[in-house]
């Protein structure tokens, strides 16, 4: 599985509508497609929330991510993320120049 960072921002129309409930569908869906929740957080600033998730492809996150827009209202920007281990590693290997 591949860690993937969903950053949502939500609209007048989404916040008036967010739940608990809403939570959990959200979590549902994201397990229907294929991913697991790791932490959902509110946030201040330029967005509302931040979700990591596990999937096991790209496409499986983008799919998921225009599926919680649907039922939520809430726009996603999806990224792929990596531990930071992994992510010396591959600095490690270069070449850079």
């Amino acid at each position: 599985m591949r860690t993937f960072v969903m950053l949502g921002k939500y609209s007048p129309e989404a916040l008036r509508d967010a739940s608990a409930e809403r939570t959990e569908k959200a979590v549902t869906l994201v397990k229907k497609y294929g991913g697991k929740v790791n932490q959902i957080y509110g946030l201040l600033g330029e967005y509302d929330l931040i979700l990591v998730l596990e999937f096991p492809s790209p496409g499986q996150a983008m799919e998921t991510s225009v599926a919680l827009n649907r039922l939520t209202g809430i726009a996603f920007t999806t990224l792929p993320a990596v531990d930071v281990k992994e992510f010396d590693d591959m600095l490690k290997r270069g070449p850079w120049e």
